[in-house]
């Protein structure tokens, strides 16, 4: 397969017209067959989520097959080509399911490819657990941890936890080089936060989101974190979890986007009506893009990525290269898939989405064929 005439986007963050050429499922260097001419498109590669619950009615922590398979179908069509679900605040048995249920799954030729687990929780705080069960929190747990990778056959690729709680620095000190650590559901202040970080945690659960806000004589983990050339952090640009302006400074506190990843931590509502859903198992009402608890507390997004991105592009003012590489590149990196994902270059997977100077989706190349 050939695509011609498009604005491609490259490894060097910028739109160049060039061929996008696939051979065998993969971007090559030669290669012959169908032409797609995608003359007023951008080429993009597939967005790379690597922070989300479910959609189209269900929820990762289903542990179901059938679940992973409707979840992995629904982000490919929407231009989401490689998933790295999020686990609830869950018993362990459960959990067990859940990573066991991701172990064996098989994606079809129209799913997006799992190429990880986020183990958001139970290392959580009480105090900033928000959407999270506060009945299954657990006191951190190394031995916990390694039991439920063992069980998803390697897939965990971030562990969230509050460097507050009762072990939580000995357990990120003991897992540092087994996974990435994640500073989430949070009331530690910028020493404790450094001090974190610099202990192996050297990623940020939803900027903003369950953890205390930035002050001037308080900078907290959001101040910790923008000090930590090595941190990165995750952002919610469904506009309703932060406003555009405070999505603008964190762009600024963490390099212009070098340092920001885009998530849309949605959950099952996402695609489809208004109505009442569950999360990690609380009652959840949706209404617009809006998915909250009975409290009023917000508990994830009914927003895919792919809006998420549009989002931070349109109504936010972020650059459109900016965008895209939080919503590939970084995330990719981040967990690392990056030799497999996240950009167009030859050997990686032959995941490409043109989208019009509107930015909607007008075709989706997965693994070389047309979806």
């Amino acid at each position: 397969m050939i695509i011609k005439n498009a604005q491609v986007f490259t490894e060097d963050a910028v739109f160049v017209q060039k061929d996008i050429l696939i051979e065998d499922g993969v971007f090559t260097e030669q290669a012959g067959g169908q032409t797609i001419d995608a003359a007023g498109c951008y080429a993009i590669p597939g967005l790379v989520d690597i922070h989300f619950h479910g959609c189209v009615g269900y929820d990762f922590c289903d542990g179901t097959h059938e679940a992973i398979t409707a979840i992995a179908r629904y982000q490919a069509k929407n231009g989401v080509t490689a998933i790295c679900p999020a686990t609830m605040t869950l018993p362990e048995p459960m959990l067990e399911t859940v990573c066991r249920a991701a172990a064996s799954w098989k994606p079809g030729p129209d799913c997006a490819a799992l190429v990880g687990i986020n183990m958001e929780g139970p290392f959580v705080s009480l105090e900033k657990c928000g959407a999270q069960n506060p009945a299954y929190i657990h006191a951190p747990d190394a031995d916990m941890f390694r039991r439920l990778q063992q069980a998803s056959g390697g897939l965990i690729r971030l562990l969230a936890v509050a460097p507050e709680t009762d072990g939580a620095l000995d357990m990120i000190r003991a897992l540092d080089g087994e996974v990435l650590c994640s500073i989430a559901h949070t009331t530690a202040g910028y020493d404790l936060a450094a001090e974190a970080i610099a202990a192996g945690a050297r990623h940020i659960t939803h900027l903003y989101n369950a953890m205390p806000p930035l002050s001037h004589r308080a900078p907290g983990v959001i101040g910790a974190a923008s000090d930590a050339q090595d941190c990165e952090a995750e952002l919610i640009a469904d506009g309703v979890h932060i406003h555009p302006s405070a999505v603008r400074a964190a762009f600024r506190l963490f390099g212009n986007g070098g340092r920001i990843i885009l998530i849309s931590d949605s959950m099952m509502a996402t695609g489809l009506s208004d109505g009442d859903y569950s999360l990690g198992g609380q009652a959840v009402k949706v209404v617009g893009n809006r998915a909250t608890l009975e409290s009023g507390t917000i508990a994830g997004s009914a927003t895919n990525l792919m809006d998420c991105m549009r989002t931070a592009v349109r109504d936010m003012h972020i650059p459109l290269e900016t965008a895209v590489k939080c919503a590939t590149a970084n995330p990719a990196r981040s967990i690392g898939v990056y030799d497999r994902h996240g950009s167009i270059a030859p050997g990686k997977a032959a995941n490409v989405v043109l989208l019009d100077d509107k930015l909607e989706i007008q075709s989706i190349v997965l693994n070389g064929a047309v979806l």
